[in-house]
């Protein structure tokens, strides 16, 4: 990373004297993990974190602070108020985890079985939700003790529903914000992290604008003529057109996205067609999902889709029924530039410019977009890898051998704590 400019540093260097987050969370660091153990091994699924909230919002009541439960089904919204004018900053965890069978041989590994769209599933903390909370519980210690120091107010956000409610539901972040999770107080900024399976333990990793991809999924329902497969000119043939849709969606990308400055992806994940060898259907289905990482290319995919899709069934003499977006669809994760600014030289004081890097945007996708949607927001990662393990090693995250380390979460905690300690003294 560049050697930050001095006078960025200057208004955090003429801070008013800073409590020493450091030592507090080198402190709290035993409890953070023996929280982030208690929510591995019981793990629960979206829009089901029952027992997981309420062990939350215990503790945050043992704190002192005003804790509203249910928000978005199991929510849990906890309010520390300094009793002094500033700004409302909000600080996110999610809670829920994943239908994935644990393939580790940890101490406290997940046995849980639980029920995924009507289907007894395994469940594990396989991307690190675990870790989310047990730090933003941490940070809500340190804070609240340091209340008498605070200006404003901090709002701590437990969110369901990352990974997406079940068939049939509503959840996470999307319903939260509906259900006014960002209101009463009004919330000037909301920060968030993620743990990084691939990234050494002690590392941050920033990016302002899109870091993480929209997320828009669809289905193409093309139909045809059905015919015998020995006589495939009396069909309108759907598994043909299928196909040429299916490479026709990828030259969107690779011949109509500048791809030096844009990135773009159409996947299709499912197709359904057809019952035997020798008969051709008469419909053909397609799932896919699209990810973008600015507005501009998320408008032209959508209409470049429907054009590719028409375009191709037309030439085939079939139709195609486009749903764009199909069930649901998450914004761009996008780091507000003007905050990223201003909060760069915290991160840099928290663990030193050399573990502080400016990372390209990745196509995954982060439910949190929908708070940046409606206030200034930032998304960072925090690294979760044994420094002896290199990148290609690392478990990957949703995967049954994911596995970060404990000793990531002190980094999450003092992030937390200093961004929101350096924006209650922004002017």
């Amino acid at each position: 990373m560049k050697r930050l400019n001095a006078l960025l540093l200057l208004p955090f260097m003429t801070m008013a004297a800073q409590p020493d987050v450091a030592k507090l969370a080198n402190d709290i660091e035993p409890q953070v993990i023996k929280w982030r153990h208690h929510f591995h091994q019981f793990p629960e699924l979206s829009n089901r974190e029952v027992n997981t909230a309420k062990y939350v919002a215990d503790y945050l009541q043992s704190l002192g602070l005003k804790v509203q439960t249910g928000v978005a089904l199991t929510g849990v919204v906890a309010v520390l108020d300094s009793g002094k004018p500033g700004p409302v900053i909000a600080l996110r965890a999610d809670m829920d985890a994943l239908p994935v069978l644990e393939n580790n041989d940890l101490p406290w590994k997940s046995t849980v079985m639980g029920e995924f769209n009507g289907k007894q599933v395994p469940v594990m903390h396989a991307c690190g939700h675990d870790t989310h909370m047990a730090m933003l519980m941490g940070a809500a210690k340190i804070l609240t003790d340091m209340k008498s120091q605070l200006k404003g107010k901090v709002k701590f956000i437990f969110q369901p529903a990352e990974e997406g409610a079940p068939d049939g539901e509503k959840g996470g972040a999307e319903l939260m914000v509906k259900e006014g999770v960002l209101k009463n107080p009004d919330v000037d900024v909301v920060f968030g992290l993620h743990i990084s399976s691939d990234t050494d333990v002690g590392v941050v990793e920033y990016r302002a604008g899109g870091i993480m991809a929209a997320v828009d999924p669809f289905k193409i329902v093309i139909s045809g003529k059905p015919a015998h497969g020995a006589y495939p000119w009396l069909s309108v043939d759907p598994i043909t057109t299928a196909a040429q849709v299916i490479m026709g969606l990828q030259t969107i990308v690779s011949r109509e996205i500048k791809l030096l400055d844009d990135a773009a992806v159409v996947t299709i994940g499912s197709i359904h067609g057809g019952v035997r060898s020798n008969i051709i259907p008469d419909q053909v289905e397609l799932v896919g999902t699209i990810r973008t990482l600015n507005p501009q290319a998320r408008e032209h995919m959508y209409e470049a889709v429907q054009r590719k899709v028409k375009g191709i069934a037309d030439s085939m003499r079939a139709t195609a029924e486009l749903t764009l977006p199909l069930d649901y669809q998450y914004p761009i994760t996008f780091n507000d530039p003007d905050l990223t600014a201003k909060m760069l030289p915290t991160l840099v004081r928290t663990v030193g410019e050399s573990k502080v890097n400016l990372v390209k945007p990745v196509t995954g996708a982060e439910d949190f977009s929908f708070y940046q949607e409606k206030v200034p927001g930032l998304f960072l990662f925090v690294g979760g890898k044994p420094l002896g393990l290199s990148s290609n090693e690392a478990p990957a995250h949703h995967t049954p051998d994911f596995k970060v380390e404990d000793a990531g979460m002190k980094t999450g905690v003092k992030v937390l704590v200093n961004l929101t300690l350096d924006f209650m003294q922004q002017p």
